[in-house]
């Protein structure tokens, strides 16, 4: 394994999360990006800022459970996100199945449908956010890093 879901993350880790989770967040709340894209653009300006913008629209089918109501769209844009910072198909499958572990853990279930009928009106800006902030404390936890850069 390449890292240790037990590790404590850093002050510096938490921070960097909770900024993510903030700026996801409320990119979605503008209006401008879906939950896919705001997850990618979040954790794209702070881990890939020399990946252009235009990235985002990669991931623009993917809001509202991919047209159909199945996967979540925060967590389809997050296993890009984790992709393209990463850039290693066995590390990003590793923290794929982790986000979707803990994800299924909070809110029960990966579909967008069902999340929304069994959670209060207004959830996907909220987990839109918490799924920035969940991946972005995955790849800043100091063991992690240590693995992906040696």
């Amino acid at each position: 394994m390449f890292w240790s879901k037990k590790a404590t993350p850093s002050s510096e880790c938490l921070a960097l999360a909770e900024q993510c989770r903030i700026e996801a967040e409320a990119l979605y709340r503008s209006g401008k990006y879906h939950c896919a894209e705001a997850v990618l653009e979040a954790l794209r300006r702070k881990f890939s800022p020399d990946v252009p913008e235009a990235v985002v629209g990669t991931v623009s089918g993917f809001g509202g459970g991919s047209g159909s109501g199945c996967i979540c769209g925060a967590v389809s844009g997050g296993t890009v996100a984790i992709g393209m910072v990463l850039q290693d198909k066995k590390k990003t499958a590793h923290l794929t199945r982790e986000l979707h572990t803990w994800f299924k853990e909070k809110y029960g279930y990966t579909c967008c449908k069902i999340i929304r009928a069994e959670n209060p009106k207004g959830v996907c800006p909220v987990l839109t956010g918490e799924v920035a902030g969940k991946i972005a404390e995955m790849l800043g936890r100091q063991d992690f890093r240590l693995k992906v850069e040696g």
